[in-house]
């Protein structure tokens, strides 16, 4: 059996209506995978299967989203050691420890393109800064701005399917693969 991390794009169903995670770790125990858990309310799932090619996980988990929730949602996913590799990986150490709800990766399908980061750097304000690490954004956001011009730059549009998740999140799950 392998470890999996699994990202949702978005919790939101509709007019009003959010993700409830025990519906979701129910589609994914229904889906047969084993030792489901979720991480915070905010679409994070670890479960454990024989081994299977990423792709074919994210098609088989946006396709029961679907149909258990009515709405496409992009999904994400990496393996146990994949996961402890992006977290281990982050550029911003002493932002994440001072800060870590401020630091996040866009945790991307397909690597970003390197012009499409360097593009990044026209939103980011004087105290914001942006990195490309194994294809992954990672982005530390101002302190003093309730409102960044980076987050909105950060869309699909832009950079391609993938998912941002702040510090605090990506430490966790990396504990959850690791336990």
């Amino acid at each position: 059996m392998q470890t999996y991390v699994a990202l949702l794009y978005s919790i939101i169903l509709g007019e009003g209506r959010r993700l409830v995670m025990t519906d979701l770790k129910a589609m994914a125990e229904e889906l047969g995978l084993k030792k489901v858990r979720t991480l915070v309310a905010t679409g994070n799932l670890v479960f454990e299967t024989s081994a299977t090619a990423v792709a074919d996980l994210e098609q088989r988990l946006e396709a029961a989203f679907e149909k258990t929730f009515g709405r496409h949602v992009d999904i994400i996913v990496r393996g146990a050691e994949d996961w402890r590799t992006l977290a281990a990986g982050n550029p911003f150490p002493g932002e994440s420890a001072e800060a870590g709800d401020q630091v996040a990766v866009r945790v991307m399908r397909k690597p970003a393109l390197v012009d499409a980061v360097a593009a990044l750097q026209a939103y980011a304000a004087a105290d914001e800064k942006v990195l490309s690490v194994g294809g992954d954004i990672w982005v530390v956001f101002s302190r003093e701005r309730p409102s960044s011009r980076l987050l909105a730059a950060t869309s699909h549009k832009r950079l391609g399917i993938g998912t941002s998740r702040n510090w605090n999140t990506v430490r966790k799950l990396a504990e959850m693969v690791s336990a």
